[in-house]
């Protein structure tokens, strides 16, 4: 049985202006843990519910279905911020206190601006995700042995760029209102590489604040904010 791999979340892009003032590293730090953003979500589904892998999917089947997904509706939520993502306001790839480096095929590490890295993300997986040979799409045609190590790369790489949203650009996203869109996209990611271990707890903890308040449901009577679409 084969997916139709598409996304499945809907983004209203608001307008371009702006925010006005220039962020300082003050103003961003943890600034998306403001219960007034963290209640913000999209959906009231329990997320647990939705990576759990099916009785009669296959494994392979399923993983390359969700990250499929995953890679595009990430790409989705970047390109929202794209704009305010320059060589210049963002030098180097960061999330809190860590900068990620780029690995080439050989090995070779390079610092490179955010902008830079995210292409290099965005490029490899779009890559990978529509080689036949890789994910096979045809009834029939096996994965390869390296399938699952190669998920677990390029959800290692999703997660770099999740966290580079909210620790640099969380402030536009709010202006644009699509905060409740990351949010959910964010907490759906985190529940999903958590259930088929593909990405080293290690890598993740940068964000483990954020990830515990996001990935606990809310209590039944405390008031969510959702997102109305238009």
């Amino acid at each position: 049985m084969r997916f139709k791999r598409n996304g499945s979340y809907t983004l209203n892009r608001k307008s371009k202006t702006k925010p006005n003032g220039k962020k300082t590293p003050a103003e961003e730090k943890k600034h998306y843990l403001e219960p007034e953003y963290t209640k913000v979500r999209v959906v009231d589904s329990d997320l647990k519910e939705l990576v759990v892998l099916p009785r009669e999917i296959d494994l392979n089947e399923w993983l390359a279905s969700n990250t499929t997904t995953f890679f595009n509706l990430i790409n989705l939520q970047y390109s929202t911020i794209s704009e305010f993502c320059t060589g210049d306001t963002c030098q180097s790839m960061t999330a809190c206190n860590t900068i990620y480096y780029w690995y080439d095929e050989k090995g070779k590490k390079s610092k490179c601006t955010a902008p830079q890295y995210v292409d290099f993300v965005m490029s490899l997986v779009q890559k990978l995700v529509t080689d036949e040979d890789i994910f096979p799409t045809k009834y029939g045609k096996e994965f390869p042995n390296s399938f699952e190590s190669l998920v677990k790369k390029i959800c290692r790489y999703l997660f770099h760029v999740l966290a580079h949203i909210y620790w640099a650009h969380f402030k536009e996203t709010v202006a644009l209102e699509l905060q409740g869109h990351l949010n959910t996209l964010y907490a759906h990611f985190i529940v999903f590489v958590r259930e088929f271990n593909l990405v080293d707890p290690k890598d993740m903890c940068v964000m483990d604040d954020l990830s515990e308040v996001l990935c606990t449901p809310l209590p039944p009577n405390a008031q969510q904010n959702h997102v109305t679409e238009r």
